[in-house]
């Protein structure tokens, strides 16, 4: 009986350690707060939005997305869509690629916000590029991205 309490425990402790734990602890899932800021440092866009990572897969929901800037880029219209390549540890930590697309208006007729980065816990940071027809809907950067 005492064996077979050792092996049930040891496997708790072993699953733990390799990642058996909390999953949510490693997703995107929540609210978060990005500032886009141009090549000379000065902002360029800021939004809030809540991310939902699916579980077991790479894709993550882009939700309630708000331009907290003042932006004629993206009016009302405009739709999000993301993914997280997870990778590092297990144990607590998020870490991984990350991308997301944001998009006005139609493929065809619109302007398009692309998010490249990393994820590091509840930071993600990276560079940004928008590609557009609408004037002054164009330029590259940095971002950071932060979970509240």
């Amino acid at each position: 009986m005492k064996f077979i309490w050792l092996v049930l425990v040891s496997a708790l402790i072993f699953s733990t350690a390799c990642g058996g734990g909390n999953s949510t602890n490693n997703r995107l899932t929540g609210n978060w707060t990005a500032a886009l800021s141009n090549p000379d440092g000065s902002p360029a866009l800021a939004f809030t939005t809540s991310l939902n990572q699916m579980s077991g897969t790479s894709t993550v929901a882009v939700n309630n997305l708000s331009f907290t800037t003042s932006t004629a880029c993206f009016p009302g219209s405009s739709t999000a869509t993301g993914a997280f390549v997870l990778s590092g540890d297990f144990n607590g930590q998020t870490k991984g690629s990350f991308q997301m697309t944001v998009q006005s208006g139609t493929t065809m007729s619109g302007n398009l916000l692309t998010l490249q980065g990393t994820v590091n816990n509840n930071i993600v940071s990276g560079s940004w590029t928008l590609t557009g027809v609408t004037s002054g809907c164009a330029g590259s950067g940095n971002f950071t991205m932060n979970k509240m």
